[in-house]
């Protein structure tokens, strides 16, 4: 059964702009994108908004729903409250292209900040060889698309536009983690200590485990349990633990 349902969506371009209303038919099991085509179809058609694959697995269609960041297309409109707008806008960590598309380039200029894991120099490609619980401790970071809600939703990103210089965020903080844990990793025998680099140049300190980047994550990673607090507590470890702090001297590895 259809209904009709008042969209409240920000339109605008570099930041200037407001709230359009609209009036739109919902039917049973659409998700909010459904009625945003559905708009551009037939009263908005110049309403600006990503999206591509439409089955949460791109991470092109985020914007906030009712002040929450969220994907357009996994957001059910049977999981909205009845009877109030549905209001969108764009994501606010982020400056403004126009409507519902940000500008996202500084995720990908962080992202060009974190070293790429370093091959071991004794093995070939094809010989590298791990442990099941290994791979699945970070297979589940691999499941992020890129969505950049977390990077959203990290007040330290979204409050302080001051803190951008200094701090990666949630996203690649959690990639850090991951090389940080990866028992294939050479980065310290290439001379790289990838905790001192979450400390000092990604701004590990910022982060003070909210833990709002996991609960937005639409692939349900962990990010805060499982790579963030656990970074910090190596990170902690090799500045405060003298056992550590005498192993890193001589040369020993600390385990992850």
């Amino acid at each position: 059964m259809s209904k009709d349902v008042e969209f409240r969506i920000w339109r605008g371009e570099g930041g200037q702009g407001g709230f359009a209303n609209y009036r739109v038919e919902v039917n049973e099991g659409e998700v909010v994108l459904d009625l945003v085509h559905r708009l551009q179809a037939t009263q908005a058609p110049d309403l600006a908004v990503r999206w591509n694959c439409k089955a949460g697995k791109c991470g092109s269609c985020s914007a906030e729903i009712n002040g929450r960041p969220r994907l357009l297309c996994m957001t059910r409109m049977s999981t909205l409250p009845a009877g109030q707008p549905v209001v969108l806008t764009p994501l606010r960590a982020f400056p403004s292209i126009r409507d519902l598309v940000t500008d996202v380039s500084f995720n990908y200029a962080k992202a060009r900040e974190v070293p790429s894991f370093v091959p071991p120099a004794e093995l070939k490609p094809g010989e590298y060889r791990m442990r099941q619980e290994d791979v699945n401790r970070s297979q589940e970071f691999r499941k992020c698309i890129e969505c950049f809600l977390c990077q959203d939703t990290c007040h330290a990103v979204r409050d302080h536009e001051e803190n951008k210089a200094a701090f990666a965020g949630p996203r690649f903080l959690m990639r850090v983690a991951e090389l940080d844990m990866h028992p294939l990793d050479a980065a310290a025998e290439a001379g790289l200590d990838r905790r001192a680099d979450a400390q000092d140049v990604h701004g590990l300190g910022y982060c003070n485990i909210t833990k709002c980047c996991t609960e937005v994550c639409p692939e349900h990673i962990r990010i805060t349990d499982n790579a963030l607090i656990p970074l910090k507590e190596r990170v902690a470890d090799r500045k405060y633990d003298p056992l550590v702090w005498l192993g890193s001297k001589i040369g020993l590895r600390p385990k992850s």
